[in-house]
């Protein structure tokens, strides 16, 4: 468990990419952002939402494998004692909850009305572990879990809305479509800082990337120390976060790559003290 904070507005980069690269289950940024937010605030790397979490049906849902995995963190035991297709048996038990005995099987629940799903008809074994990871750890030691399911539970929720919406004729498509007004877009402005003056609003993100570099090669050709040219780049990207937010973490990788590379070759040509 890390306990070092990590800006937001790192954070915000890293939901972007998250969101882009469509794994997850995560199709927006502010998904991806929620519950990244929610594991630091729990004391986890935000990186780690991507990995132990899933949005299924609009519900965060956290993986069987990373809830049971914090449990034992927690200092929770499990010993598995019937693990097939047609039932899983576990007890759980904690210092602080104390101990339980516990199984699911394939009739309960095809009685409750959960095995008509393809998942619980290739993977029944790994449906029923899930479900009983979920309520062994509630019971004993619902602290590490409260709020969330496994994703086996989420994907056999009844949906609680349901879209009536008409779906329109292909005639009425199209008349909607040619009924659309043109719109001109505009690109809203890229705010630029420059550390101790005003901010400078710039029309696109070309402008705000040769605005950067040029401030980047003028820091290069100062007779700074290496030092204080370290501290004149760190300073000047802080000030710019919300602009490499807009970016995205790859093409922010790139940029600060191409900075290094201007300011290093600099930092070589500075003579070493004699001896």
């Amino acid at each position: 468990m890390s306990n070092a904070m990590v800006p937001v507005e790192q954070i915000s980069i890293m939901a972007q990419a998250v969101a882009k690269s469509g794994l997850f289950g995560m199709k927006t940024p502010e998904q991806a952002m929620a519950l990244m937010l929610v594991a630091q605030a729990e004391g986890y790397s935000p990186a780690l939402a991507a990995r132990d979490y899933h949005i299924i049906q609009g519900r965060p849902a956290l993986k069987a494998d990373a809830m049971l995995a914090r449990f034992q963190m927690a200092g929770g035991k499990v010993e598995w004692v019937t693990y097939t297709d047609a039932e899983v048996k576990a007890t759980f038990s904690h210092p602080q909850g104390g101990s339980i005995t516990l199984a699911w099987t394939f009739e309960q629940a095809k009685k409750i009305g959960l095995t008509g799903k393809d998942n619980w008809k290739n993977y029944p074994r790994a449906m029923l572990r899930a479900r009983v990871v979920s309520e062994g750890i509630r019971t004993v030691f619902p602290g590490c879990v409260v709020g969330v399911y496994t994703p086996e539970e989420v994907q056999d929720f009844t949906p609680t809305e349901r879209d009536i919406t008409p779906v329109p004729t292909k005639t009425e498509a199209m008349e909607a479509l040619n009924n659309i007004p043109e719109v001109v877009e505009t690109e809203e402005p890229w705010e630029f800082h420059v550390p101790g003056r005003e901010h400078i609003m710039l029309d696109n993100k070309a402008d705000w990337i040769d605005t950067l570099l040029n401030l980047v090669h003028k820091v290069a050709d100062s007779k700074l120390d290496a030092t204080a040219k370290d501290d004149k780049i760190a300073t000047l990207k802080k000030a710019n976060t919300k602009g490499f937010g807009r970016i995205g973490i790859m093409e922010s990788s790139d940029l600060f790559r191409t900075i290094s590379s201007i300011i290093a070759p600099k930092m070589e040509e500075v003579e070493l003290p004699k001896s």
